[in-house]
């Protein structure tokens, strides 16, 4: 029941938080460290006793549920879904270390948080669509709530924006799970994928595009992207963390789990389309992200061009582009989620995100200038980091398929290198802007904050098989099961 502990982790905190009076803040804060180290280190502990080599689901758990519709609470991981998981464990618990800078209606927030964390958890973890489905959705609202109530600017305009998107794109894939259901009786994912080759092409090329914009959306693929940076920018520090490390990656999880085992022949129908969206998003988001003065506005069109590397290296339908799609989804919310935190830093002090207003503060502020140039380094791909490793593999992968898409997409690599030193240069160097003199360092808090994420991107960008030998497997048996051998149950 390991995988069922995990989810009460965040849930049983929750609870704990709804029993508390609101001015218990101290304890409130303290029950929602609890619950996210908790689930944290149930995370790693499923990763101390996984198998790497093993190619059926680990630590699986399945209930009856409604029989009637022969739907099951049926968990489990494999090496898709293990990253995932502790990508959310571990941002989760660091975002909440970062939340002490929410000073109102901090029960509501924490609570809230709390069920997020629950939602995106049983995303990875679900094996039945139908429960897929139901955390998918657990996600949609409490999201919708941080933005509205603990964002800035236009945060009610932006929640809005990023509800109606994500639920329209939600609405297109539930029409398919009940077309997949009513043509198989099933909503298991193992057994659907298992007869993915047995249904008709029209059928699978229809809901393959059906569950395509449930998660392009999130992912998001252009055009869908535009809920995006209106979203990133008025959602409070910790909600930015969480929507780039983790929401944007539900998106791409769902092709891996989902789109590509299901309906193989419509995944390879669609692969020209893929890699097409893929070069765009890398391309289009790296200029965008150029032209921004606002620099949260900048952060959320970078992760706009990282994700294409995503769709480039799933088109490639090979084993180094596929580890590099998953190896990227892995490393850049690790990477976006730290500068995220760093943006959050930066603006609790200067209460202004525009580039142009600092200069300098690397005298200033040294710790946090570390912290910056690391990140932005690893942002833009620099060899030694995990963002490298991410990159390079998505591209070889998909360049034998699609040559000319992956050529146009190095462009991307060298535009993300101008807009990052453009930042570093804006932000640390130069003469000090006055109005700074005074700027104080990072506290204790922060640089806990960070420093785990920052030993994570080093780490896998030294050694990237930490990953990879988690993945592979898992990754191969899909590919190959895509391009027509059966499914090894």
């Amino acid at each position: 029941m390991a995988l069922t502990a995990l989810l009460a982790c965040p849930l049983v905190g929750m609870l704990l938080i709804l029993a508390l009076p609101k001015t218990a803040v101290k304890a409130i804060r303290s029950v929602a460290l609890l619950a996210t180290g908790a689930a944290l280190l149930g995370s790693l502990q499923l990763l101390a006793f996984f198998q790497p080599g093993r190619t059926q689901v680990q630590f699986q758990e399945k209930l009856s549920w409604i029989p009637q519709l022969n739907i099951f609470y049926t968990v489990g991981v494999d090496g898709i879904s293990l990253p995932m998981v502790l990508l959310t464990a571990l941002l989760s618990f660091l975002a909440c270390i970062a939340s002490t800078s929410i000073t109102e209606r901090q029960k509501e927030y924490y609570a809230l948080y709390l069920l997020l964390e629950v939602g995106m958890l049983g995303t990875f973890l679900a094996l039945d669509l139908f429960l897929f489905y139901v955390f998918w959705e657990v996600v949609l609202v409490p999201m919708y709530l941080m933005i509205g109530i603990w964002g800035g600017g236009r945060r009610e305009y932006s929640a809005f924006k990023f509800f109606v998107y994500t639920l329209a794109g939600s609405l297109a894939m539930l029409l398919a799970i009940l077309a997949l259901y009513l043509r198989t009786r099933s909503f298991d994912m193992v057994h659907l994928a298992a007869m993915g080759h047995t249904l008709d092409l029209g059928f699978q090329q229809l809901l393959f595009v059906a569950f395509f914009l449930g998660f392009a959306i999130k992912v998001p693929v252009f055009p869908f992207h535009t809920w995006l940076p209106d979203a990133h920018v008025d959602a409070p520090t910790p909600g930015s963390v969480l929507l780039a490390g983790v929401l944007l990656k539900m998106g791409g999880y769902g092709f891996f789990r989902i789109a590509y085992p299901i309906f193989p022949e419509g995944a390879q129908w669609f692969g020209g389309t893929m890699a097409l969206l893929g070069m765009i998003n890398i391309v289009y988001g790296a200029f965008v992200a150029m032209a921004q003065t606002d620099f949260k506005r900048l952060v959320a069109y970078s992760s706009v061009s990282h994700m294409g590397f995503v769709l480039l290296g799933l088109a490639g339908l090979t084993a180094e582009g596929w580890n590099g799609a998953m190896f990227q989804m892995f490393s850049h919310g690790v990477i976006t989620g730290a500068m995220f935190l760093l943006v959050g830093v930066l603006y609790d002090r200067a209460h202004t995100r525009n580039l142009e207003e600092f200069g300098g503060l690397g005298v200033r502020v040294p710790v946090y200038a570390a912290f910056l140039i690391f990140f932005s380094l690893a942002s833009l791909g620099l060899p030694g980091l995990s963002g490298f490793v991410a990159e390079f593999l998505a591209l070889i992968g998909a360049y034998g398929r699609w040559t000319w898409q992956t050529t146009v997409s190095v462009l991307g690599v060298v535009v993300a290198a101008a807009y990052m030193l453009k930042v570093i240069r804006q932000v640390l160097l130069g003469p000090l802007n006055t109005r700074w003199a005074a700027l104080p360092d990072m506290t204790g808090r922060e640089v806990i904050s960070l420093a785990p994420l920052l030993l994570v991107v080093l780490a896998l960008g030294v050694y990237p098989l930490l990953l990879l030998q988690i993945q592979d497997t898992a990754l191969q048996q899909v590919i190959a099961h895509v391009l027509g051998q059966p499914w090894q149950r």
